[in-house]
């Protein structure tokens, strides 16, 4: 048949569709689904009356304040319910078996209501459920074993509800199920051990029932289980199963208060267990002397009737936050090296709880940091406190569980538009910039932690990832632990870069919530959704529960069929052509590639890359970002490379790369990261550069480094970055703007050379128009990291290069206090200002980095201050930045730098040049270590060029 042909009968097609469709114009809902809607309804009460227009007309295309029905059109011409919330409105009555007539229905979720009676078994019938959402009520009765036939679920949610009874054998054809969540109930019965064949189970919580009987074995053989938690069980004379040591991707074992006995079983073979509870039970013998994994946390073997000494093992986790031992009958010394392992700074702290023990001694002086804290009273070493100086230690402390909020930036704004909701985001790159937030209740079931505080940035930027916001979106505004321990949080997430969320965006972020598309986490655990608050955008549901009127959902419906029909006959003819292209492309393909051939770059094969890095195992991979993972490698003569390898997604056309590999050939400078190779192969792109073995500066000021820099080192990291900047801006060919500079992209060679990499964001600076005239600026879509925007930048879209000027000040900021953009809701511009401006700057200076000048501090901080200014025009220019740097080091006495002394030694020697060389007054502050120019720097002398 011809093209034409094909055209004429799809259109005949789509003409007689347009008839058979017709008949839906009389009901919108399949009406068994309007039927069973309404039944649905009839069992519930609604005190605030958000149901009343159930009983008229179409359920799904009325404005039903409290409920979201989403529907899809389907073949047989109806629309079909998919999703049913039933928000946070204190609905009472019972669910009715009418439910089992949804046989689409994908979420059922009646969270947190007052809804009672039993579970119907006709939900077992709707096989294409994925979310069972039903905790937070007061159900009660048997769990139904038709649960067990859901071939999709995904999660089931009952917890906090009154069901009594045992945990259904069918629950082991749960295939598809990751999340049993069916705490605080009353269950009662044995675990059933059929439950370790659920391949994709994850999340265990049974925590707050009555369940008897023993701990399955068999448990330790569920492939996928990272979180097992039976606290407050009756596992009456139980022990727990030797094999429970061999669960090899367990993240959690909580069986707190289950009345089991026998001994503490070896779990050193749990490569990545990061918090361990057996408290308050009748555990007996020593504790297994073999180390833990590195990633533990949380140790709390607390009241039981353990013997022994306290084994050495605990003294080599360098992440260990709590260990609870107190209330057994423990012997021997008091370890006086547990923290030795763990770096202290910020919001780090342990806490070793030795109370109501036999411990007689201490083999040393107990001498902890400031951040430890000790509790031995009930001991007999607290006898002779006052010979051994340890008299803080023996008195009677109860530990609680703490609260927090991150609190607001004390910088000085005026007040916002009282009405509505407006409030300030602490931690938006814009000052002072009023947006109205979303209110969010939001609750970790079963955190990895003891203290949240160390994990509060981890916590922002996986959040922030989840929901495809920025990381200046999300901001927790209070915490507090609860029972479990659970920790709960108000989070406010705020609009990007205006003053309000579109509706989409809106019932995007709450899809995000009510459908678990947040990604697991396995420090954070699961969690839930305690309440969204819409305030302001409260209208919004009620515009879009509805969707449409019905006259226009049948319009959108009919136009679509006849649409689709069509359009469909010209796709197959498209398709077709396109078939036989794509065939005749692919057999060109190998011979269409661009061959690269740059001068200095060298080209490698994918064999090559693969051999260097042992076929990209994890062992060898160094970093990860945004354009693909980082590995160390080492090449076939021996040299030691990084790797980066680029993720499908970032992929370029062949034409692209070489011309990124070009332009990255011609950059040569000494405080650039330099460009080794490519490959260019095997459906992979590969980009090759010098290895820098100390990491990055960011590795080097955060809390795990374990030597800090001196002054001197982190001015001589300030001036090169600077270098590299200025070369980047002015005589690089052609000249280039970074738009991501950050302390981790700062990278430091052997002898602490400052290296500046990644120009996977860089654009280009504007060029001459045809008029001659140099624009100021390059109009881009926003990209960067929050911390280090420029706040000009992120509200206009031009970017010039003052912005790369603000994000370096970020960076100085960094040098001189140790502390991230934004840690903990406060923004490290913002509070180096105030601390200035109030007199107190010294207050703020990194206490790691010994002693220093004060008059070149004080410097320092006015010229980062001065990059960081919100006004363009009010930030130094870039040669300006390196000629003051330049001037400070001049300044900076001669120190010793130990045993890093060769970071700044090139620097040091160039304070040999006079002041008054020619050099410097004929090329002031131009560049440095320029190679393949005629230009000379002004503080080192030129080297020959690679």
């Amino acid at each position: 048949m011809s093209g034409g042909k094909i055209l004429l009968f799809g259109a005949a097609v789509a003409v007689s569709c347009l008839f058979l469709v017709q008949p839906a114009r009389a009901q919108i809902t399949d009406p068994s689904e309007v039927a069973a809607l309404k039944a649905i309804r009839n069992k519930l009460s609604d005190p605030m009356n958000n149901l009343r227009t159930w009983s008229d007309g179409d359920p799904c295309s009325s404005n039903w304040k409290g409920v979201i029905c989403f529907n899809s059109t389907l073949a047989d011409g109806y629309l079909h319910v998919e999703e049913l919330q039933l928000l946070k409105m204190n609905f009472s009555g019972s669910l009715a078996p009418e439910f089992g007539q949804l046989s689409y229905l994908k979420i059922l979720d009646v969270m947190w209501n007052q809804i009672s009676g039993s579970i119907p078994k006709e939900i077992g019938s709707i096989k294409s459920l994925k979310l069972l959402l039903l905790n937070g009520n007061q159900l009660s009765g048997p769990l139904p074993v038709e649960l067990g036939y859901l071939p999709n679920l995904d999660r089931i949610q009952i917890d906090t509800n009154n069901i009594s009874g045992p945990i259904p054998k069918s629950f082991a054809l749960l295939n598809k199920t990751r999340h049993f969540h069916m705490n605080n109930n009353s269950l009662s019965g044995q675990i059933p051990p059929e439950l370790s064949r659920l391949p994709s189970l994850v999340h265990l919580l049974l925590d707050n029932n009555n369940l008897t009987g023993f701990l399955p074995p068999e448990l330790s053989r569920t492939p996928s289980l990272l979180i097992l938690q039976l606290d407050n069980n009756n596992f009456s004379g139980a022990s727990i199963p030797a094999s429970y040591g061999g669960m090899a991707k367990l993240l959690k074992m909580s069986l707190r208060n289950c009345n089991l006995q026998g001994e503490v079983p070896d779990l050193s073979s749990i490569p990545q267990l990061g918090y361990l509870d057996l408290s308050q039970n009748q555990l007996t013998g020593n504790i297994p002397s073999n180390k833990l994994s590195n990633n533990i946390t949380t140790i709390d073997l607390s009241s039981n009737s353990l013997t022994g000494p306290i084994p050495e093992n605990f003294s080599r986790l360098p992440n260990l936050q709590r260990l609870s031992l107190e209330n057994n009958h423990l012997i021997g010394s008091v370890p006086t090296a547990v923290w030795k392992s763990i770096v202290f700074t910020g919001n780090r702290t342990l806490l070793l709880d030795f109370q109501n023990n036999n411990l007689t001694n201490i083999s040393t002086s107990l001498n902890p940091p400031a951040n430890v804290s000790i509790l031995l009273y009930g001991n007999p070493v607290c006898s002779n406190a006052n010979q051994l100086n340890i008299e803080q230690y023996c008195q009677y402390q109860l530990i609680n569980q703490s609260s927090g909020s991150s609190g607001n930036s004390k910088i000085s704004c005026g007040p916002c538009p009282s009405d509505q909701g407006y409030e300030y985001n602490p931690l938006s790159p814009l000052s002072c910039f009023c947006s109205i937030p979303l209110e969010v209740g939001y609750r970790l079931k079963s955190p990895g932690f003891s203290n949240f505080l160390p994990y509060m940035d981890d916590f922002d930027g996986y959040l922030s990832s989840g929901l495809e916001l920025a990381l200046y979106q999300v901001f927790i505004d209070s915490f507090i632990w609860e029972e479990g321990p659970r920790l709960r949080m108000k989070l406010k997430l705020f609009p990007n870069n205006t003053n309000l969320f579109n509706d989409s965006e809106v019932l995007r972020i709450r899809g995000m919530f009510t459908g678990w598309l947040i990604p697991d986490s396995g420090i954070f655990g699961p969690y839930e959704l305690l309440n969204f608050t819409l305030g302001f955008y409260s209208n919004v549901i009620s515009r879009s529960g509805s969707r449409l009127s019905a006259g226009a959902v049948v319009g959108i419906v009919l136009a679509s069929v006849a649409l689709a029909v069509a359009l469909s006959t010209l796709v197959t003819i498209f398709l077709m052509r396109r078939r036989f292209k794509y065939q005749a492309a692919s057999k060109r393909r190998s011979i269409s590639r661009i061959p690269i051939k740059v001068d200095g770059v060298k080209g490698f094969t994918f064999e090559e890359m693969a051999l260097a890095t042992n076929n990209f195992s994890s062992s060898s991979q160094v970093g990860q970002g945004g354009y693909g993972k980082v590995y160390r490698g080492i090449l076939a003569d021996g040299t030691v490379v990084a790797i980066k390898r680029a993720l499908e997604g970032s992929l370029q056309g062949s034409r692209e790369f070489f011309t990124e590999i070009e332009l990255l050939s011609r950059l040569h400078h000494r405080n650039l990261v330099s460009l080794v190779g490519y490959c260019d192969e095997e459906n992979e792109q590969m980009l090759v550069y010098e290895f820098m073995p100390n990491g990055t500066l960011r590795d080097h000021l955060s809390a795990k480094s374990k030597e800090a820099l001196s002054f001197a080192m982190r001015l001589s990291i300030a001036l090169g970055s600077a270098r590299g900047i200025l070369y980047l801006h002015t005589e690089a060919d052609p000249p280039i703007f970074h738009r991501d500079i950050k302390a981790s992209n700062i990278l430091l060679d052997s002898r602490f050379v400052a290296k500046v990499a990644d120009f996977g964001l860089s654009r280009l600076a504007p060029a001459p128009n045809i008029e001659g005239d140099l624009p100021g600026h390059v109009s881009t879509v926003v990209k960067g990291t929050p911390g280090y925007l420029d706040p000009e930048y992120f509200l206009t879209h031009k970017l010039t290069d003052k912005s790369d000027v603000y994000s370096l000040g970020v960076v100085f900021l960094e040098l001189l206090t140790g502390r991230q953009p934004i840690l903990h809701g406060k923004n490290i511009v913002r509070e180096v200002t105030l601390a200035y401006q109030s007199g107190m700057i010294f207050s703020a200076i990194d206490s790691r980095m010994g002693s220093y000048p004060s008059d070149c501090v004080e410097k320092f901080i006015s010229l980062a201050l001065r990059c960081c200014q919100d006004e363009t025009d009010s930030r130094p220019s870039m040669p300006e930045v390196v000629r003051e740097l330049d001037i400070l080091w001049r300044m900076t006495p001669e120190t010793d730098t130990s045993p890093l002394e060769s970071v700044v030694g090139g620097f040091k020697d160039a304070k040999a040049v006079p002041e008054s060389s020619s050099l410097v007054e004929t090329q002031p502050y131009v560049s440095s270590d320029v190679s393949g120019s005629n230009l000379i720097s002004s503080v080192i002398p030129p080297i020959t060029p690679r």
